[in-house]
């Protein structure tokens, strides 16, 4: 998420009520996740195996639970409990906008596009032009939807991201990690009925151009769907999730947070994907291997009974 105008990290220090090490003297311009950050951006850390990461990362100003050494340039703002601190600063800065209408005054919808009746098209998102948008679609707030986009019935763009904390000390024991994302939607795209899109944490959820979506997909908060990809129905990706373009997964493929599937892989159908995917090839299984070998395989269980019988005769004579 982007600050409307920049803010002082004496400030946020003061907001925070972190103490304040390095460059003090520094501006902030927005806030994001470990994987989303540019230069300018707030991030947070509050595991030590995580430190390194974060603090050589591109953001310029890092929310931390203990003293380190500050790298030269970053400014740390020292706190027992980052991610509360985060939690703050983003509902400083977006705060939670109630709707009065079904389609917002700060909506902005394109020539030529049609909302039908019932959806629900929340505070400025951006529609474009030559879109259809069907019955009890819910666009969130802030969603920004391309050209001639279509939206199936009972879709819904733009809720939370599913990401909390545990806290093992408390009775309700899961906090809460505030989404400021978005989900844009590139142009010429379709997306089936009753199929979720989750805004990114604090970056975007993309679906690129081109691509077409069936019904009853989940698409992970902070996922990078390429151009003219094809999933079928049922399809799950986790979040923060890479797709490169000209992606098939078919029906019921389950595709794990945090990796990547190159360009023109296919998946089959309830094939499970735990780790990255080399472009180009055919994928099935769970784990997902190539297909042929994966097939193969499949072949020789099917052969264990007769391997069995075979072996148990040979031992009675």
């Amino acid at each position: 998420m982007h600050f409307e105008k920049p803010v002082s990290v004496q400030w946020i220090a003061d907001f925070t009520g972190a103490k304040l090490i390095g460059n003090k003297e520094q501006e902030a311009t927005g806030i994001n996740e470990i994987h989303k950050v540019t230069k300018g951006d707030i991030s947070f850390v509050d595991f030590e195996k995580y430190y390194n990461a974060c603090l050589n990362s591109a953001a310029t100003i890092i929310i931390i639970n203990k003293e380190v050494p500050c790298p030269e340039g970053k400014t740390l703002l020292v706190i027992s409990d980052p991610f509360t601190a985060y939690v703050s600063i983003v509902k400083h800065f977006q705060p939670f906008e109630p709707a009065t209408k079904m389609v917002s005054d700060s909506a902005i919808i394109g020539n030529g596009t049609h909302i039908q009746p019932g959806a629900f098209i929340g505070n400025h998102v951006r529609i474009g032009e030559n879109c259809l948008i069907h019955p009890n679609v819910t666009i969130y707030d802030q969603c920004v939807i391309g050209n001639n986009v279509i939206i199936h019935a009972g879709c819904v763009l733009g809720a939370d991201a599913f990401y909390f904390k545990r806290r093992k000390d408390r009775e309700v024991q899961y906090d809460k990690l505030v989404s400021c994302g978005r989900v844009i939607i590139e142009d010429d795209v379709e997306i089936g009925a009753g199929t979720t899109i989750d805004k990114g944490v604090s970056g975007d959820t993309i679906i690129g151009k081109g691509t077409k979506l069936d019904n009853h997909i989940h698409i992970g908060h902070g996922a990078v769907i390429g151009r003219n990809c094809l999933f079928a129905a049922q399809v799950g990706i986790g979040g923060k999730a890479i797709i490169e373009d000209e992606v098939i997964l078919w029906g019921q493929v389950g595709v794990s947070k945090d990796l990547t599937i190159g360009k023109g892989a296919v998946v089959y159908a309830q094939s499970g994907v735990p780790a990255s995917l080399e472009g180009g090839k055919v994928y099935f299984g769970s784990p997902a291997e190539d297909a042929k070998t994966k097939m193969r395989e499949l072949s020789w269980v099917k052969r264990i009974p007769e391997i069995w019988d075979l072996l148990t005769k040979r031992e009675k004579v």
